[in-house]
Order: C-alpha cells, then structure tokens, then sequence
C-alpha cells in the first residue's frame, strides 16, 4: 500500500473544509457487522467532534425499507434532512446527494461506516473520482466476519484510488489542530474514550 500522502493536494485535514459522511450504521446490517460495537463508539467521537467544530455531517441508509434505518443512538444526532436514503451502493451515483455535498462547498470528505468492502468503497471512489480529498477512517469503517480479507482489499484499493486511510484518533487530532485550541480538552476525551484494537481482529 502507498502510504505517501503527499501524492494529493490538500492531505492534511482542515475542520473548515472537511464533511463527514456515515455509511449505512443500520439497525439489520450493523450487528452482524465484525467490531460493530468499537465501529460505532468510534463514529460517535467522530460525530462529537464535528458537532464541536461546525462540521457537516451526513448519514446515507441504503435500501432503508428492508436493512432498516441508521441505528437510533447515531440518527438521533443528524437533521432529518442530512439522511439520505438511497439503492445505489454508492452514494454519489444519486445525483440529489451529490449536490447536497457539493452545496457545503467543502472537498474533504471523512468516511465511516459499513460495509468497507461495498457501500463505503464505492462512494469513496465516487467522491475521489469528484476530485475531493476522501479519508476513509480506517478502525471506523468494517465489514462482516467472512468478507475480511474484502475488507482488506477494499482499503488497499481506495489508497491506490487516492484516497487517504487514516485512523479515529488521527482525525480527531487533526480537526483539533493545536493543543491550546479551547476545544482540546473535549476532544482528547474523546480520545481517551476510544476502543482500543483494530476492526480486523475484534470479536
């Protein structure tokens, strides 16, 4: 994998021109998901610290009539009108939601949610082929136990795509930006918070 971030413009995140996007954390799909429980502890700080920071965020729902809808501890946080539910694996073959992101003005998205290897991948790939900066928080997007090795490969292929994999505690740190910021006592609770281990090898 291409670790070298300094291939794109733009690597380093900024709170004022990033967005974040949940991925289908739905009530059918999300317990059978490997990890869910650390997957969604982690979604919750990144959503605290966007609330914190005037971060836009988004939640997609696919096929939200049979999977169910975002689960309700993470959509009781977002404005009815920031969900979106959707039937194309990716988010940006919708045109409507599409135009909802680009309306923000904002090209740095940070993706988590479910499935890595499936939902996730393919509106990352949407988004970069958009030429927005894409960070795919990687302990913060996961797959169900057989499709690891899809999990894998999944992330290796957004990297290749341009995309940036970065871990929960690093966004949160970059979004902070210095540690005399007023808000950096909020957020290193949030980090202190945060699960330990990798999606990978959770029970």
């Amino acid at each position: 994998m291409n670790h070298d971030t300094s291939l794109r413009p733009g690597a380093r995140l900024a709170r004022t021109a990033s967005l974040l996007v949940v991925i289908d954390v739905q009530e059918r799909l999300a317990p059978h998901v490997l990890g869910h429980e650390a997957l969604i502890a982690r979604t919750e700080a990144l959503m605290s610290a966007a609330e914190r920071f005037g971060i836009p965020r988004y939640a997609t729902e696919h096929l939200p009539d049979r999977i169910g809808r975002t689960i309700p501890r993470l959509r009781d946080r977002f404005a009815p009108e920031a969900i979106f539910a959707k039937s194309r694996f990716g988010a940006l073959g919708h045109a409507e939601f599409a135009a909802m992101l680009a309306a923000t003005g904002r090209r740095q998205a940070v993706l988590c949610g479910m499935e890595a290897h499936v939902c996730v991948m393919q509106t990352a790939l949407g988004l970069a082929a958009t030429g927005c900066d894409v960070f795919v928080v990687g302990d913060a997007v996961g797959s169900r136990p057989a499709r690891q090795d899809d999990r894998r490969w999944a992330l290796e292929r957004m990297q290749r795509a341009g995309c940036i994999v970065a871990g929960a505690e690093t966004v949160l740190f970059e979004w902070a930006e210095r540690g005399d910021d007023p808000a950096f006592r909020e957020v290193l609770a949030l980090v202190k918070a945060l699960p330990a281990g990798s999606l990978g090898s959770e029970p």
